[in-house]
């Protein structure tokens, strides 16, 4: 069974994987392809009015939770 951080990396794997085989994802890097994911959800906060930087800012308190380094970020 795999851990918390191999878990969550799957799943984001699997997410990115849908830029990655899109018509023009396969052309980008993988740097490129990360920021057109955050780009869409930037997009997607705007037009179902959620806050982005405080689901970044929970999401950054989750990972170092997660990975044991709460209270250093």
């Amino acid at each position: 069974m795999p851990d918390a951080h191999d878990a969550a990396v799957q799943r984001a794997n699997e997410a990115l994987q849908t830029y990655t085989l899109s018509g023009e994802g396969w052309r980008h890097s993988p740097g490129e392809t990360f920021r057109q994911a955050l780009t869409d959800l930037l997009h997607w906060c705007d037009d179902t009015q959620r806050d982005f930087d405080a689901a970044l800012k929970h999401a950054r308190i989750r990972h170092a939770d997660e990975s044991g380094r709460a209270g250093t970020s």
